[in-house]
């Protein structure tokens, strides 16, 4: 099985990461999405992450109707902070039989080379680039391959701060996660 790895905080999950997953499911030969739920990023300051479950559950509940989407709690059991050479290398143990493919905003690609063991990555990954706001993909590599998706500028900076003033969140959020952080009061 072919399964496309979206790694990420989801700090909260929201509509624009919905659409990226389901256009390049869509548009590849992806047989699922593993949406990565990160503890902790090595390049975010870890104090503006609500408890890493209360993210995870968010994903569960924005995915809950695509068949072929899952969550992945997998970097909950490794080291702090995760790496993706790392996730990578412990998915490949556990399920020797898919063939595991990674997701990058181009933002990211920009900085790629700062990645712990990039190289390794690039030696034995597809990456499936979609475009963000203002970075264009330069890259060029075999292992590289870029998708036409909707340039979206939804940023869960930008949720977090709604919320936290008092502004509606709806539309940005699927109507069960929204409803999830009012019932537990996160962002607050």
């Amino acid at each position: 099985m072919k399964v496309g790895l979206y790694f990420g905080s989801f700090n909260p999950i929201h509509i624009g990461h919905l659409i990226i997953a389901n256009t390049l499911y869509d548009r590849t030969d992806l047989d699922e999405v593993w949406f990565v739920v990160s503890p902790q990023n090595p390049f975010k300051k870890q104090q503006s992450l609500v408890h890493e479950f209360d993210r995870l559950r968010m994903v569960e509940l924005a995915i809950a109707d695509h068949f072929h989407f899952r969550a992945s709690d997998v970097e909950f059991r490794m080291p702090k902070p995760s790496y993706t050479i790392d996730t990578l290398t412990y998915l490949n143990e556990q399920h020797p039989q898919h063939q595991f493919v990674l997701f990058l905003g181009s933002d990211n690609l920009t900085h790629f080379k700062k990645w712990k063991n990039y190289e390794a990555i690039l030696g034995h990954y597809e990456l499936l680039v979609y475009p963000r706001p203002g970075e264009a993909i330069t890259w060029e590599h075999p292992k590289v391959k870029t998708i036409d998706a909707p340039l979206l500028d939804i940023s869960a900076t930008f949720i977090r701060k709604s919320i936290q003033e008092g502004y509606s969140v709806k539309y940005l959020l699927p109507e069960k996660v929204e409803e999830y952080i009012l019932d537990k009061k996160l962002y607050h």
